[in-house]
């Protein structure tokens, strides 16, 4: 058995993809799903601000996508919005203040529909989670994960529509967040009373550090495949 470190990377069918959005736009992205199974939910992952180098590379998103599939069973749809650039490459058009970025998440539920994948979950981190509030209430979506949602560009009127809907919320804040703490966050939150705000000690808002990435992993599994809850913290790659 071998520790999971910060730079493991396990098992799992990895394909590049490519999103089509209905302005005519295409989005560079990657797809992991389960090495031996089919996946029993999916990720649809959405990354920090572009303009301040969050991308689908960032760090807990590409962590997320080198350990579920394998641990949890979960496929995890990463991909950069509009004139976002990782190693993968740059998406087309230009970054639009989270507005235009509503194609990109259509864009990306609906590759989601067409390859059957199951269960889709929105996984957003900061600029992630006010794409999730504004544009994820789609009929195909199960739920949502924020992480330290800055709560800026989404609103009071998107938590309301949230509330209204009932599906799952569920809102990772760190203690020493730089825009949103959890005090505040389970205020705001009210809106939407089938919301979970869960404070997370110590934590900042980008989540530096192996243990902090390994509570955010293990609440996203606990929501979205709690049968692979809490995740090992080893691996025992079989023979070949």
């Amino acid at each position: 058995m071998a520790e999971i470190r910060a730079a493991t990377v396990l098992p799992a069918r990895r394909e590049e993809i490519t999103l089509h959005t209905s302005d005519g736009l295409r989005l560079v992205g990657e797809l992991a799903l389960p090495p031996d199974r089919p996946p029993a939910a999916t990720l649809v992952c959405l990354h920090p601000l572009p303009t301040a180098e969050g991308m689908m590379d960032s760090h807990v998103l590409r962590k997320a996508s080198f350990r579920l599939p394998a641990l949890a069973g979960l496929a995890v749809l990463r991909f950069n919005t509009r004139g976002t650039t990782s190693a993968r490459g740059t998406s087309e058009g230009e970054f639009g203040e989270g507005e235009t970025e509503r194609f990109d998440v259509a864009a990306a539920l609906e590759y989601t529909e067409y390859h059957d994948l199951p269960r889709p979950w929105l996984l957003g981190w900061s600029f992630g989670t006010e794409l999730a509030l504004r544009w994820g209430l789609d009929p195909l979506v199960e739920g949502a994960i924020l992480l330290s949602p800055p709560l800026k560009r989404a609103g009071d009127a998107d938590l309301d529509a949230w509330g209204a809907d009932g599906r799952p919320l569920v809102a990772l804040v760190p203690e020493f967040d730089d825009y949103l703490r959890p005090a505040e966050a389970r205020e705001r939150f009210k809106r939407a009373p089938q919301a979970e705000v869960i404070g997370v000690d110590k934590a900042k808002h980008l989540w530096v550090g192996e243990p902090y990435v390994r509570t955010v992993l293990n609440e996203i599994v606990r929501h979205v495949a709690p049968d692979a809850y809490p995740l090992p913290t080893e691996w025992d790659e079989p023979d070949r």
